[in-house]
């Protein structure tokens, strides 16, 4: 389990079968709390939560004692960006649901990714992500679940590439709706890396995390999501591996060529031992599935994070 100077430990589940099945495997995996998807993420149209379901992951939060701490991942389908009317306005009424969703099963983050500005440009995308944010937040007045504005590896025309545009974005959100408290930060190290901010060695990524503190404040970081990067620094490919196997902790060598350091001494260590991460959820979207011996991928990570712990 975590200790007062760590993050919460947790993983991306299944909610097949039934909601309380992530709970259930997560306990079994010795984590902290989860993330889910509430509803099927390739889906515009989904059924209202059963009001027993909903009880039932309720109850089982309380049991577990995993009260403000869970995490939800926003389908994929939205695009706070695009310059369609038709598809922003869809967006803004799923993100709602999205955000009702959570509310009801009292989920305190939802992640999502910012968006494609596609046609237009990228000061016209931010300036819709955050037009459509006053829309979302009148709508849900009051609501408790922080919108964690996710980090990307800045392909094609998405936007959140860089710690800088992620804090003018906020910042712009901000401007729009006069609440400071729903909006904050998901950052994936996956895709830090792969966008540039390179992790290759715990004393890189501290500044990687100094240079994040300066355009978005670490409190405002309310998720981690902590995953190797199978592709190199800067490739802008999101392709995630398993702690330990992908490119972080693999900085140049004298020769140019990738050395790769002990995981204490890597990148993922820096966000591990960082105090103004402590207590937040860290998930894991690794690679999901079982070893040769069948023990569970997430297990192994999870081991794997744990010894990276001062």
């Amino acid at each position: 389990m975590a200790t007062k100077t760590s993050p919460l430990f947790g993983s991306h589940l299944s909610i097949a079968g039934g909601m309380t099945n992530a709970l259930t495997a997560g306990e079994a995996l010795g984590l902290d709390t989860v993330q889910v998807f509430t509803k099927n993420q390739q889906q515009w149209k989904v059924k209202p939560l059963d009001p027993a379901a909903v009880a039932d992951w309720r109850s089982e939060i309380d049991r577990l004692g995993w009260q403000g701490r869970t995490v939800s991942h926003a389908s994929y389908l939205i695009n706070l960006a695009s310059p369609n009317d038709e598809l922003w306005e869809k967006s803004i009424a799923l993100m709602v649901v999205e955000l009702e969703r959570c509310e009801e099963l009292g989920i305190a983050f939802l992640v999502h990714h910012p968006g494609a500005y596609t046609t237009s440009d990228a000061d016209t995308g931010l300036t819709r992500i955050a037009r459509a944010y006053k829309e979302i937040f009148k709508r849900t007045k009051g609501f408790a679940t922080v919108s964690c504005l996710e980090d990307t590896v800045g392909s094609g025309s998405n936007l959140g590439r860089t710690f800088d545009e992620l804090g003018d974005l906020r910042r712009r959100i901000i401007d729009q709706t006069g609440d400071s408290e729903r909006v904050g930060f998901c950052i994936d190290t996956c895709h830090a890396h792969a966008g540039g901010y390179d992790l290759g060695t715990r004393a890189m990524a501290d500044a990687a995390i100094d240079e994040l503190d300066a355009a978005c404040g670490l409190a405002n970081v309310r998720v981690l999501h902590v995953n190797d990067s199978l592709k190199e620094m800067g490739s802008r490919k999101d392709r995630h591996a398993h702690i330990g196997e992908g490119t972080i902790g693999k900085p140049p060598g004298p020769s140019g060529k990738p050395k790769k350091v002990a995981l204490k001494d890597s990148g993922f260590a820096a966000f591990m031992n960082r105090s103004e991460f402590a207590g937040i959820p860290a998930i894991m979207e690794t690679p999901k599935g079982d070893d040769d011996k069948g023990k569970p991928y997430d297990a192994m990570n999870l081991r794997r994070l744990k010894s990276m712990l001062d």
